[in-house]
């Protein structure tokens, strides 16, 4: 869940007023490449309702849809945590900031009044001296300090990089804490970054092991505390009455629900039977043969459940099957390309989605860094440094997956894929493919869900036509979990998802030193100088357009790779809901907004 879940929080940072060398700035907010939008008094975001009632509770799933956990801690390598104790619904640690949905990378003041920064060197957060824990002890620079230390040496390795570049956190008294920047380093993302952190009681952690998956619950800080847990079922939290931020502006017309629930599925046909049985209030589908064939219910058909589209305006990510390049089997992009052929999206699309979705090509679907065509001239400066090092093609039109007729038959893409497995020396003798020692070339698929089994048996299919051997492998989710931090699969489905401001959760997907690092979610083991040059330039950009080139450029260099084989996307979420639900006029435009800005509307729950 983690993999998808931080991208929103690591964004690049510079200051929404004037640059001056060496001079000392205050603001309220930290923005990425432009004005805040929300003025120093300002009373609350746009995308709320202030007057909306608190009162009532919400029973739903996942983000993701099933699962299971046994940890309460989100931040570490070991265990599946819950869903609320970490992003992306963090419900009950607070930061010394928070975003702003309705800009693409800004953060306003909750634990800390305001910022002092000299930009490219250090930040200074002022703390509310009123902010404290849930029980009672307050909450002060310390907490911050010992926050940031965990974070940076003990955390996941996507939140280890995204440090990297932060020397130290100095306190300066009770409610005053200083971040310094390495020198020489790109510094422009770290503001924001260390502003996102979640704040842990430093006293809690000097008596537990951080690094230990447990279902011991943590002292928070946050609109919420853990209420109950059934282990790898379900928990809920309780909307804390004495919550010391509540009146803050940050705050206002969010976290309405006195109760939050949710309900762990192993699969997501038994979550849509609970959603018309009433045991869930509401549910986002995920598949779309259930939202096209599954929902002709009584429930439904009289109007009690509701469904809607709700517009996605963030960048789609990338969802695909990961070919693991650490193992030698996949380590020529030619095999690579071959296994990519077999995929008949069109066939898939027209056959098991219901023409619902979009195919992707780029690792940066739907985002302004997305490459398209040929390089342009600006493309072209970072990349010709690396040419004698790079294929042709990245230097060609962008790699777009060639489209089938969808007859289910993709001729033209296995006749061209049985030539690449040739050249690369993979021949067919006996109806198998082998290569010079008289290996065959077989491929797992791991999966924990019997859910894609209807997408990837047909893939196994075509792949079986080429002379490879493949085979699907469900697994339990504990096993699946330790095979992928562990990088022990041949392919997996995942989806990487990235903000409007990339920062460095980009190296922690895509560098190489995240490649041999255990947890982290260079999933295909991505190790390529160049892309590792254009992440650092992307980094290191001063404003958006270089920071875009730069992506658009490592976009080039990752499809022509053929590093994994692309699937698809939607740009909105499709959910149902039992009719008991208000919301506000203006949905925000980078989130669902559900869990912290809707209500429960009295007149009705009565009339239902």
């Amino acid at each position: 869940m983690r993999r998808a879940v931080f991208a929103a929080m690591l964004a690049s940072v510079t200051l929404a007023s004037p640059v001056w060398a060496d001079a000392v700035m205050t603001s309220h907010g930290v923005s990425a490449f432009g004005e805040l939008k929300y003025p120093p008094d300002f009373k609350h975001f746009d995308y709320v309702n202030p007057d909306a009632p608190k009162g009532g509770e919400i029973t739903t799933t996942p983000t993701y849809g099933a699962g299971t956990f046994d940890s309460l801690n989100g931040y570490i390598v070991k265990g599946d945590a819950a869903a609320g104790v970490s992003e992306p619904a963090n419900l009950i640690f607070d930061s010394l900031m928070v975003r702003a949905f309705d800009e693409p990378d800004a953060v306003y003041g909750l634990v800390a009044k305001h910022a002092e920064f000299i930009p490219g060197q250090w930040i200074t957060f002022e703390m509310r001296p009123e902010a404290m824990f849930a029980d009672g002890s307050p909450l002060t620079a310390e907490d911050v300090k010992a926050s940031f230390d965990l974070m940076k040496t003990k955390a996941a390795p996507g939140y280890r990089l995204a440090l990297r570049d932060v020397e130290s956190a100095e306190v300066l008294g009770p409610h005053r804490v200083k971040f310094s920047f390495a020198k020489g380093a790109p510094t422009r993302k770290l503001p924001m970054i260390v502003a996102q952190l979640p704040i842990f009681s430093a006293k809690y952690y000097a008596e537990n092991d951080f690094e230990e998956s447990t279902l011991d619950i943590p002292l928070g800080s946050g609109p919420y505390a853990v209420d109950k847990i059934v282990r790898g079922v379900s928990i809920s939290f309780k909307r804390r009455a004495d919550y010391w931020a509540k009146d803050l502006p940050v705050i206002q017309g969010r976290y309405n629900f006195d109760r939050v629930k949710f309900e762990y599925f192993k699969d997501h046909g038994p979550a849509l039977e609970a959603l018309m049985a009433g045991k869930l209030d509401l549910r986002e589908e995920f598949f779309s043969k259930l939202w096209a064939t599954a929902y002709d219910t009584p429930p439904v058909e009289d109007g009690r459940i509701k469904r809607d589209v709700l517009p996605d305006n963030r960048p789609a990510g990338t969802q695909g099957y990961w070919i693991n390049t650490r193992r030698e089997k996949f380590s020529d992009p030619r095999v690579r390309e071959a296994i990519g052929l077999a995929f008949d999206f069109e066939w898939s699309n027209r056959t098991l989605f219901f023409d619902l979705y979009q195919r992707t090509d780029s690792f940066f679907e739907n985002a302004p860094f997305e490459a398209s065509g040929k390089p342009t001239p600006e493309e072209l400066a970072l990349l010709e440094p690396f040419r004698d090092e790079l294929p042709q093609a990245v230097f060609d039109e962008a790699y777009v997956p060639p489209v089938t007729d969808g007859s289910g038959r993709a001729r033209r893409n296995i006749r061209k894929a049985m030539k690449l497995l040739d050249e690369a020396g993979w021949s067919l003798k006996q109806g198998k493919r082998v290569n010079a020692d008289g290996e065959a070339l077989e491929i797992e698929f791991l999966d924990d869900s019997g859910s894609f089994a209807r997408i990837t048996n047909p893939y196994i299919q075509n792949l079986k036509r080429l002379g490879i051997t493949a085979n699907l492998r469900q697994v339990d989710r504990p096993q699946y979990q330790r095979r992928v931090k562990e990088f022990d699969y041949d392919i997996i489905t995942s989806r990487l998802t990235f903000s409007m401001t990339p920062g460095p959760e980009i190296l922690n997907n895509f560098s190489s030193v995240a490649a041999d690092e255990s947890g982290s979610f260079n999933l295909s083991g991505i190790k390529d100088k160049a892309v590792d040059a254009l992440l650092e330039k992307a980094l290191d950009a001063d404003n958006r357009d270089d920071l875009y080139t730069a992506l658009r450029a490592v976009d080039r260099i990752l499809r022509t790779g053929h590093y994994w084989v692309p699937q698809w996307s939607k740009a909105s979420h499709t959910i149902a809901y039992w009719d008991h639900f208000a919301r506000p006029e203006t949905k925000p435009a980078l989130t669902r907004g559900i869990l912290d800005t809707w209500w429960i509307d009295p007149a009705k729950t009565k009339a239902n």
